[in-house]
């Protein structure tokens, strides 16, 4: 019988595993080529995984609910044209060595895949994400084992190792009473027994009459993780300019209404600032980096991620990819696409990943400044404020004179073990000087 492994796939560079929210197809349906077998979720987009060969749908490893690993097994399929899939409904009593033969496969499958994500020793189940921050802050299994789990079936979670992570950080050292006659000796454990404290528990929430209990939904505790897990992981540190768009603005005002009559959409800030954010990643190239370990990699693309909203208050981060080789207009059409798909939730798994920096506009939500969290791996984030009219003193030949300017504050959070002030202030100053240096009368 041939056989065919579905597998969990990688929806992103950052991204380690995905949640299974339904299966479309049941076990013993006919599946076609392209055809969805089951639908998924992470923290940044919801996808479809279809089949890319025809066949029967054999066994589930997996059901609504669960999260996977990326790259692991999720379903076996039996090929068209196999002895599964050609043999007639009614087969003979006497030759039953295909179901035992498939049943076989199956088990052994399973059992791969449950040793591929379950601990070596214990009889808890653990992602691979999970055991790989074990191994990364130096967990033994037998700690892994004391750790209460919120999964299904007591699972831990990402969320609980990173708060066990956390929650160690403030458990008091061991200390070993030793006689001051002799420093060379220990005391027996038994006179002075060793304690560790014990996790500090979570702040208690009191309830009021009237009080409405709202449970996340699945993406918003994704991006919760997510968030957690950047502010555990990075060192951040945020940096403030202000910025004279008023060429920009007046340029803008000018060129809407051209752009539009033309090309059919409008033209926003966005992919404006976008521009400008370019040119000054070229100018500090360290800006667009990954950390793995003590190794720093330096991206070749310039792949700008822009924060955008969702209908349901959650965010989502679509990438414009090699946004260093569009001019304007390119910029502008990838912009106004990424953004209307991002509306109508018509996103696919490759317009969210490969990010290298990106940009959120809290000026959107009328906010003249933010400290924006970094969006991991990249190590830098900008946010652009709202832009107000201010008085600014101008210097001109005939000396300083007060004017009414379009002023916005750009605000910069880097990861501050590979990005120092020197680096991040300078990268945020270019981009302020590309803003206010904007050609008023460039053509669009």
């Amino acid at each position: 019988m041939s056989e065919f492994q579905l597998v969990m796939p990688k929806m992103g560079e950052s991204i380690a595993e995905a949640t299974i929210i339904r299966w479309t197809k049941n076990e013993g349906d006919q599946i076609a080529v392209d055809e969805t077998v089951l639908e998924i979720a992470t923290d940044k987009v919801d996808s479809e995984v279809p089949s890319p060969k025809a066949g029967v749908l054999v066994k589930k490893l997996f059901k609504d609910g669960d999260v996977v690993a990326v790259n692991a097994p999720i379903a076996i399929i039996a090929l068209a044209g196999s002895a599964t899939t050609t043999a007639p409904v009614a087969a003979p009593v006497s030759a039953p060595m295909p179901v035992v033969e498939t049943a076989a496969v199956v088990e052994a499958s399973i059992q791969t895949i449950k040793e591929t994500v379950s601990s070596a020793g214990g009889n808890r189940f653990y992602s691979p994400l999970v055991l790989n921050i074990a191994k990364t802050e130096n967990i033994s299994m037998a700690e892994l084992e004391t750790i209460p789990g919120t999964g299904a079936e007591g699972r831990v979670t990402k969320r609980d190792i990173l708060e066990h992570v956390q929650n160690r950080g403030n458990a008091q050292p061991l200390t070993v009473a030793a006689p001051v006659a002799q420093p060379q000796t220990v005391a027996a454990p038994v006179a002075q027994p060793q304690t560790v404290a014990a996790p500090a528990p979570k702040p208690a929430v009191s309830l009021g009459g009237g009080d409405e209990i709202i449970e996340m939904d699945r993406m918003r505790k994704l991006i919760a993780d997510h968030m957690v897990m950047s502010k555990h992981t990075s060192p951040h540190v945020t940096s403030f300019v202000e910025a004279d768009v008023t060429n920009m603005v007046l340029w803008r005002d000018k060129a809407k209404k051209v752009y539009e009559k033309r090309e059919g959409e409008k033209i926003t800030f966005t992919p404006m600032f976008i521009e400008c954010v370019v040119k000054a990643i070229k100018d500090y190239p360290m800006i667009n980096v990954s950390i793995d370990g003590y190794n720093i990699i330096k991206k070749k693309s310039i792949n700008v991620g822009m924060a955008a909203a969702l209908p349901s208050g959650n965010l989502i981060v679509p990438v414009i990819k090699n946004a260093d080789m569009m001019n304007l207009v390119g910029l502008t059409k990838t912009v106004n696409d990424l953004a209307n798909r991002a509306r109508a939730n018509k996103l696919s798994p490759d317009d969210i990943q490969g990010g290298t920096f990106t940009v959120t506009n809290v000026g959107g939500f009328g906010n003249v400044m933010g400290t924006p969290i970094i969006n991991q791996p990249q190590v830098a984030i900008l946010a652009t404020g709202s832009i107000k009219k201010k008085p600014a003193v101008l210097e001109t030949p005939m000396g300083d004179v007060i004017a009414i300017r379009h002023m916005m504050f750009l605000s910069l959070s880097y990861d501050h073990r590979v990005v120092d002030g020197s680096l991040g202030g300078s990268f945020l100053r270019r981009i302020a000087d590309y803003m206010e240096q904007w050609d008023v009368n460039r053509e669009i």
